[in-house]
């Protein structure tokens, strides 16, 4: 079976059916060809012209192109199945839904007009709740389990193979053991988490509380950060996006108001979001239950590197006893810096831990953050970034002038390798009201072969830096120097994606290895020769000095312990709520979240907050939240080839692209791994990283 554009595939659909479906079919042609969201021969969509009406119509449009060309798949006979007509349009069915789907998925959380994201909402759960249907067809599992025992099985390459196997598994997963009614009650209560997620995660995404404070509470604060959020009656307005908070708790002065703005932050999204969160646990544990697994845990994890919960639980137990001693002498340099800056001689409080953290660098390291922010302008380390991976990968960028987009400092890339397009990506970069608001890469299509060619990725880069203000370049710590190094490895994940099939392109990987590509770009964020081909002071157009890098490097281990126990609290109570946790107990997620925090924690929960209100990655990442440390271990190990043969080298870079990048999962991650180090995978690298011993 061949696929074509959507125009196509329509006009040869109009050949194939009586007259009434063909008023319905050419009904819908009609309307793709007004709708942005349908595009033709890798273009890309036109953003600025979406409207609401258009995300609606998209929906209505690809549920009744899926159900024809799931249709088409069911009707085949046994001896008529082939990979290409059984396997591949299952694939490109998949392909053709989600480059409608996850379009809408990022206008739900970028797009200015209220409208627009209201109906991308609405439309995220109607085509959540459609995968859902897909999923739990009766007669196409059958038509691929048909296939299956077909003779030319045993002559297919094995990425075909393996998209086969897993593709059966992934049914059998979703209830194919279970009675008709059973699987009737599995897609209710996936239904229902639906509507429960698209629900959780708006709450977090129209998040507006804000701090008014006076002049005195933003003593330690600089000129251009008072200058952006001051009031016309003299007041200034803290919000909640990182930008905003993570400058006033680190630079400000007064504890009161430090402490005001931090349960404000920790109470996002509550109380509304802690109902909903207590729902969401009761269905996905009655959910994995009725498909045969003790826990959600159990269930998610079947698929994963880590296979079953006994092994994470293990791996956060190790990762807190390795992180104990570096934790505690965290804790009392901390301790040493509160007192001998007047502080008292009591425990550090939760909104003291970045003041104090920031005096410790200033006086024991002699460390400034903001004379470092000075070095690092946006456009700069884009185009360090830029030219990184040039050098690394063989690619080569060109910003689209006048873009079509759905903001207007929304910019536009296409990305070449050996003269060739590769893919397509935006940068959304700063923050407004009702955006998502972390950091996030938002895939938009996926690379895969099709009839015609091979369909370029498209992603998008969304993040929350700093705006330019009237006297200043848009300047970033540190820290967000390695956020965007971080979130470009994701978006090179997708646009050097080589698979034939979407279900094995780019970030489709192992979720408990997807953040490795990430991860280990970090790594060249910190090292000097990088930073120097791209840092510039602003004013006087200076590299950033040796010594001052030097400082940067002596005091990046300054709270490292600290900073890894949070993620294992945080991957731990993730873990419990999804492997021990039973809603129905008469306990909330609030007495949960205290009981894991005074486990894990050197210093003992804040009562009267509720931060996993706001903990998005309960949503989407349940379960899987301790993959960012696992994933580590692996980033870590395979940027020791660099480190052994040099952290620029070309042809490293050029092995690396081909067999961890471009593959996607048509192989195992861990064979990827293993091809790539020419060994099996050890976590040296990680413990080092970490600032501890490097395991025997």
């Amino acid at each position: 079976m061949k696929f074509y554009s959507f125009a196509t595939l329509i006009f040869f659909l109009l050949l194939n059916v009586d007259c009434s479906d063909q008023k319905k079919i050419q009904k819908l042609y009609s309307l793709t060809k007004g709708n942005p969201f349908f595009t033709q021969d890798n273009q890309p969509i036109d953003f600025a012209s979406i409207t609401a009406t258009h995300v609606s119509d998209a929906v209505v449009i690809i549920q009744q192109m899926t159900q024809k060309a799931l249709a088409e798949i069911i009707a085949l006979k046994k001896e008529d199945r082939n990979f290409e007509n059984t396997m591949r349009a299952y694939d490109e069915l998949f392909a053709n839904y989600d480059a409608i789907a996850s379009p809408i998925y990022l206008m739900a959380y970028t797009h200015p007009d209220s409208a627009v994201r209201r109906n991308a909402q609405q439309a995220n759960t109607a085509l959540s709740q459609y995968g859902n249907e897909i999923s739990l067809n009766d007669d196409l599992y059958k038509a691929i389990k048909s296939y299956s025992n077909r003779s030319e099985v045993d002559q297919l390459k094995a990425y075909q193979r393996k998209f086969l196997n897993e593709s059966i598994i992934e049914f059998e997963r979703n209830g194919f053991a279970l009675s008709k009614s059973k699987r009737d009650e599995l897609k209710v209560i996936k239904d229902e988490l639906a509507i429960l997620s698209d629900h959780f995660s708006s709450n977090i995404a129209a998040e507006d509380d804000f701090l008014e404070v006076d002049i005195a509470d933003m003593e330690g604060l600089s000129a251009d950060y008072k200058e952006a959020r001051q009031q016309k009656e003299g007041t200034y307005q803290i919000d909640l996006s990182y930008p905003s908070y993570g400058p006033f708790m680190k630079y400000s002065k007064s504890e009161s108001a430090r402490k005001a703005l931090f349960m404000k932050y920790q109470n996002r999204a509550a109380p509304e979001n802690l109902e909903i969160l207590q729902q969401l646990l009761e269905k996905r544990r009655e959910m994995s239950n009725l498909l045969g697994y003790e826990s959600y845990s159990a269930y998610l994890l079947a698929d994963r590197m880590a296979q079953n919960p006994a092994t994470v639980w293990k791996f956060e137990q190790n990762l807190k006893d390795d992180l104990r001693i570096k934790t505690q002498l965290d804790i009392a340099e901390l301790q040493a810096a509160k007192k001998s800056n007047g502080g008292g001689v009591d425990q550090i409080k939760p909104w003291e831990r970045s003041y104090y953290l920031n005096l410790l660098l200033k006086e024991k390291y002699k460390l400034d953050a903001e004379e470092v922010k000075q070095y690092f302008a946006l456009d700069n380390v884009i185009k360090g970034l830029f030219d990184l991976t040039k050098n690394l990968f063989d690619l080569k960028y060109k910003e689209v002038p006048e873009p079509s987009v759905w903001q207007e400092d929304v910019r536009m890339f296409e990305v070449y390798q050996d003269e060739k397009l590769k893919g397509i990506f935006y940068l959304d970069l700063h923050p407004r009201a009702n955006k998502y608001n972390h950091a996030a890469c938002f895939g938009i299509i996926n690379g895969r072969l099709t009839s015609k060619g091979y369909q370029i990725p498209m992603a998008s880069l969304v993040c929350n830096f700093p705006e330019a203000t009237s006297e200043k370049p848009a300047l970033m710590p540190h820290g967000e120097v390695e956020t965007l190094f971080h979130e470009f490895g994701h978006v090179l994940h997708q646009m050097l994606t080589t698979t034939e099939l979407y279900a094995q392109s780019g970030t489709n990987v192992a979720r408990d290895f997807v953040e490795a590509p990430s991860q280990i770009f970090e790594n060249w964020a910190w090292n000097y020769d990088v930073l120097k081909s791209f840092s510039r002071h602003y004013q006087t157009g200076q590299v950033l000095p040796k010594a001052l890098f030097d400082k940067m490097l002596a005091a990046k281990k300054v709270g490292s312990g600290m900073s890894a126990t949070g993620q294992v609290f945080l991957g731990t109570y993730d873990l419990t709520l999804h492997d021990r946790f039973d809603p129905n107990s008469g306990k909330t997620t609030t007495d949960i979240l205290r009981s894991v925090h005074n486990e894990v924690l050197p210093y003992p929960y804040q009562e009267g907050t509720h931060f996993q209100a706001a903990f998005g990655h309960l949503d989407g990442y349940g379960s899987s939240y301790y993959g960012y440390m696992w994933s580590l271990v692996y980033a870590q190990d395979m940027f020791s080839v660099f480190s052994d043969n040099g952290i620029l080298d070309h042809n490293t870079g050029l092995r690396y692209r081909d067999i961890i990048l471009a593959r996607g999962s048509s192989e195992k991650a861990i064979d990827l791994v293993k091809e790539f180090l020419g060994r099996a995978p050890n976590n040296e690298a990680f413990l080092k990283e970490l600032g501890l011993a490097q395991a025997e």
